[in-house]
Order: C-alpha cells, then structure tokens, then sequence
C-alpha cells in the first residue's frame, strides 16, 4: 500500500497536466457521469485525484476524498469551491449521507475492493446511487502497450477485475447492480473516427463488448423484509369512450396503502363517458376519494400528465379504463415499490397466456420487437413498454417532469414518456407481469400502423438522445 500511495503523491505533480493531454479520454467519463447526475444530487467521488471529474460535473454539492495527501493539496488549490479530505476509501469518516457517489478507475489499484464497497454503506441512503467506471479487462495487453511505448503513463499493478466480479463484489457487499454500460473504442482524438467509432459503433450490441470503459451502476440493495404501508397512492384512469367500464373500475378496485385516491381524466369522447364518470363519482363519494378532469390536449400521454400534475398521493398509477389490466392486480405494483424492488414498475403483458382477442398479433409481433430495442436502448429488460400500467413515486415524476425539456413533450401515449425520463434520472426499472384480459366494452383506441410508426419514430428519437449522443 506503501508504494501505491508514493506512486500518487509523486504523480501529484503532473497529474493535472497529464489529464488535460488526454483530455478527450477523461472528458467523456465526466460527460457520461453527468448525464446522470441531478444539479441537486449530493456527489462524492471516491478517489478524486486532483478533483478534475468533480469540477466537470454540474451538480453543485460536491465532495472528493483521496489518500494522498499532495493531490488533495492540488485539487484545494484548483477548486476553492469543492470540498476536499485527505481519507482513505477503507476507512471513510465522512457523517453526510450522498445521493450519487462515483469511483472512477480507482478499483485496479485497491487492495481490498470488497471492503472499500463495503464502506460505501456508511455514506449512502436508500436512494443513493453508485457510479463504478473501469477498464475493460480485454484492454490488458493494449494498455501495457501503450505504457510500454510512453503512450499512456505507467500505472501501479492493477486488479483486472471482469464486470461479473465487480458485480459479484458490489452484492457481497450489500449493493444490488442495475445497469451495466460499455463504450468507447478510440481513447484519442481522429476527428470524424473517433466520433463514429465511439459514438456509434461502441453502443451496439456485441460490439460494445471490445468497449475500453465499463461502467457499473448499483444501489443499496432493498431489505425484503421492509415495506412502507403508509404511503398514499393516486390511481389515474384515463378514460377515452369507456363509459361501460368506469363503474367497474371503483368497483373492481381493491384497497391498499395509507390511502387511495382515484382520479378519472376524460379525453375527448365521443360517448357519455364524462356524464358516467360524474354518476359515479356521487355514487360512490361516501366511500372513495374520485376526482375528475378533463384533460386540456389530446392523446392519452397528456392525460396522464394532467392526473400526475392533479395527484397528491406519494404514489402514481396508471390503469387504463379498459381494465384489460385488471384492477386487482394494483396492490402487487404497490408492494413493489413500496419494497423498494424497483422505482419505476412496468406491466408486462407478454409472459402469461393472453385471452383470446386480448391483443391482436401483430400488436402482438410490435411489442416484441420493441421489448427487444428498448431493452437495449435503457439497459434494463424492458418486455412491454406499452402496458399501460405503470407506477413511480411522485417525488420521482416530479424530478422527471423537471428534466422533461431534455427529451421535450414528444410522446402521445406516455409511457415513453415515463421510460425515458426514468432512465435519464438513473432509475431502477422493473418489469412485473400480468394477465391481459379482453376488453368486455368498446373498441381499443391503438391504430397497428400509424401508431406503431410513431413508436419507431421514438425509438429512434431515443437512440439519438440518449445513446448515440
């Protein structure tokens, strides 16, 4: 450990300059960490150096901790308005709590990797998220090359760790894995090469795989055990020609959490279903919380919005008026994310038997090939994106209505909407199955062609913002 620690401090000196020289390489770490970082995150980065990865990121709440003391001395000089301490990532004695914590090629040189996770615990909530970036270890021979030839500066003996055993060590050690990215093929700049081979090439399947970064994203792993039965649940229930269905929604409709709160938007039907909706919204006062709206735009994504911006409940639902998704099945979203096994729940209507007419099969064939392209696109199994049914926290919604301007109001549907946003706020997808029933009134509001045109012209809006950017 000796030699290790010497090694930096001598390296102090020039470390600063010598990033600046590979700028490029180090550039795009910061940019792709802060992609997911929230201006109001409170950041620690574990093995800061001279603080240049810190000072890139736009949060404002940041912290940097390193055991050597001469870079701790030069990022103090650098940054006046980061917080620096010379600590060592086995024994951190911080009392904050942080939202984001990084480790960026900081885990070729520890001794101990397993306790230096382990230690993360003392300084993370249960939201907080875990940003762990590393070479590819197919990049060994390359990079011993490249210090051979002076191209890249000698390094202390590393621990060429797999993403399998980063993995592994991160679960020993109390944290849970939920996205796993790799990029970057040229780490020097080619002008035009080096953006087509990294920005394109080294996000596509199989061959991101010979990518030189890995980056791993973990969270503290949830306590089964613990459940929150006081949290309040709004269910949106957006409601386009469904007259025939509305009461048997209240009335299919279980109860569950602290409290239920049941809001109808109405979308421009053509029926009675605003009149329905106010019947039985006297009908059943005296023993359901139903509001009603109805909705300013046009598509069923507005409508949600409007029911998300009319909710006060901790958590938001979404169940279509056609209960193709059964009303019964809401309380296990809610023991989902109450449990803390995911934070965005997405039904999934293609595990179990469907009935007969509950889904016509080339709605069928369109959904598989989207489960295939959004499953890669957010980096997280993603079966259905179009199961209406979806659950979040609101405090989550609300940081993702924030950042909406990003992605911008494209989506009619919705559910994009949600998906996208979730990935952008480093959220932990989780797809939870369900039984897709046939429609017992009315005809579906989906058109197979144009919309599913729309949907390929999203998917590809996606790829765009969010992985070849």
């Amino acid at each position: 450990m000796e030699h290790i620690l010497n090694y930096f401090n001598q390296a102090a000196e020039t470390w600063s300059r010598y990033r600046r020289r590979k700028a490029y390489y180090w550039d795009n770490i910061t940019r792709y960490c802060n992609f997911f970082i929230p201006r109001d995150h409170k950041v620690l980065e574990i093995g800061c150096a001279t603080g240049d990865l810190l000072a890139g990121l736009e949060a404002t709440d940041k912290t940097g901790i390193d055991f050597s003391p001469e870079m701790i001395k030069r990022a103090r000089a650098k940054w006046k308005d980061i917080r620096f301490e010379v600590m060592p990532a086995e024994d951190i004695k911080l009392e904050e709590k942080y939202d984001t914590i990084i480790m960026s090629n900081l885990v070729g040189v520890l001794p101990d990797v397993q306790k230096v996770f382990s230690e993360l615990q003392k300084v993370s909530h249960s939201r907080t998220r875990i940003i762990v970036t590393y070479y590819n270890r197919l990049w060994e021979p390359f990079l011993k090359l490249a210090e051979w030839l002076r191209l890249k500066r000698t390094s202390p003996l590393q621990n060429w760790l797999s993403t399998n055993d980063l993995k592994n060590l991160l679960y020993l050690s109390g944290f849970e894995t939920y996205r796993v990215n790799k990029n970057m093929l040229i780490p020097f700049y080619i002008p035009g090469i080096s953006w087509f081979f990294n920005r394109i090439l080294s996000r596509l399947p199989l061959i991101r795989h010979l990518s030189l970064n890995n980056y791993i994203f973990a969270r503290p792993a949830p306590n089964p055990h613990q459940e929150d039965s006081q949290l309040s649940v709004s269910v949106i229930i957006p409601a386009r020609n469904e007259s025939g269905n509305i009461e048997n929604a209240i009335k299919r409709m279980p109860r569950f959490g602290k409290h239920l709160e049941i809001i109808f938007v109405e979308g421009n039907s053509t029926d009675n279903t605003w009149e329905v909706i106010n019947q039985v919204k006297e009908k059943y006062s005296a023993t359901h919380d139903i509001k009603a709206f109805r909705q300013p735009g046009k598509g069923k994504g507005d409508a949600v919005r409007e029911g998300f911006k009319q909710a006060s409940g901790d958590i938001l639902m979404i169940l279509d008026a056609d209960l193709t998704v059964p009303p019964e099945d809401l309380p296990r979203f809610y023991h989902a994310l109450a449990s803390g096994k995911g934070e965005l729940i997405n039904g999934v209507r293609l595990v179990y038997p469907m009935e007969k007419n509950a889904m016509r099969p080339l709605n069928t064939l369109g959904n598989y090939f989207f489960s295939i392209a959004f499953s890669w696109l957010l980096e997280q199994p993603v079966k259905d994106t179009l199961c209406g049914t979806k659950v979040m926290f609101k405090s989550d919604y609300l940081q993702l209505a924030r950042n909406r301007p990003f992605f911008g109001e494209f989506d009619p549907f919705g559910d994009f909407d949600l998906l996208f946003g979730a990935y952008k706020l480093n959220l932990k997808i989780i797809d939870l199955p369900v039984r897709y029933r046939e429609r017992t009134y009315g005809n579906t509001n989906i058109s197979r062609f144009s919309h599913g045109f729309i949907l390929l012209k999203m998917a590809m809006f996606a790829a765009a913002k969010i992985k070849f950017w």
